[in-house]
């Protein structure tokens, strides 16, 4: 039943036009944040702790809004992938050419903000692309989710052992892998690192990946312009990361700060970035 009534969601939103999905996800994202007190004490306390840091407006009630634009966003880009690239800005895609033509490959990281969905649909319109993805522990969710990013020369790989050999080959042959870089790696799969002030559990895997192969790594975003109107899709080359683990994860950790700096409204502030995952060491004090 679940499985039943998450597709009708999906393809009900997927048969609208894109400012009619936008304003019902954010519509779903004022919900769960009035009616989940779990849901909303993560939210402001990750999102008003940067604004205070970095000193940029906090307009809480935007962010909450703009974080259910996130899911919508999706949905629609997995059902509308043609319209969706029609509706995508591209700003520096020669960074894009640049890198890729080095014949090393490419890393590309993208962390959840706006319109992400698009960024790997775009790269594979130009060359493969192999996805790292974490599977749902709902079997029906999975499905729902691994059957809505099926899209031509893209692949996506579980997050296992597996999945990490299978990025390696894509390196080899000159390929794009991508990873969400914000997401919590499981226990001894990481390092403690500081993001936007307090340590997160950081994963080791793109810089360990980047550096074995003399990979150039390059960070997306997918900003939402507004209500219908798309998304600018924005390319920043990294610097090479370090080969020490625990400075790789702070200079990975600071990219990822830049880049949701750039629409610190539009990123999953609900997410528990600074969880302690069973199996990791105590974080620092």
């Amino acid at each position: 039943m679940r499985t039943l009534l998450f597709k009708l969601m999906l393809h009900t939103i997927a048969a609208m036009p894109l400012g009619f999905a936008q304003a019902i996800g954010g519509g779903l994202g004022l919900l769960a944040f009035i009616g989940s007190r779990h849901y909303r004490s993560l939210f402001k306390q990750h999102y008003l702790s940067a604004a205070t840091q970095n000193h940029f407006p906090a307009r809480i009630w935007s962010a909450a809004c703009a974080s259910g634009m996130l899911f919508s966003d999706s949905l629609w880009i997995w059902r509308n992938p043609s319209k969706a690239l029609s509706f995508t800005e591209i700003n520096n895609w020669e960074v894009v050419e640049g890198a890729i033509n080095e014949g090393h490959g490419l890393v590309m990281l993208t962390p959840h903000l706006g319109g992400f969905e698009i960024i790997p649909r775009v790269l594979a319109q130009h060359f493969p692309a192999t996805i790292l993805y974490r599977p749902a522990r709902q079997d029906w969710l999975n499905a729902v989710i691994e059957d809505g990013r099926a899209y031509p020369n893209m692949h996506f790989v579980p997050t296992n052992l597996h999945g990490v050999r299978q990025m390696t080959r894509a390196l080899t042959r000159g390929e794009a892998i991508g990873i969400l870089p914000d997401q919590v790696p499981s226990g001894g799969d990481g390092i403690w690192a500081p993001f936007f002030g307090r340590p997160a559990y950081t994963t080791t895997l793109p810089a360990r990946l980047a550096n074995r192969h003399h990979t150039p790594v390059v960070m997306f975003t997918a900003k939402r312009k507004g209500l219908g109107q798309g998304w600018l899709m924005q390319a920043t080359r990294l610097n090479a990361f370090s080969e020490d683990p625990g400075t790789s994860c702070s200079e990975l950790n600071t990219a990822i700060e830049a880049a949701i700096l750039i629409a610190p409204e539009q990123f999953i502030w609900a997410y528990n970035r600074f969880k302690h995952p069973l199996g990791a060491e105590p974080p620092p004090q």
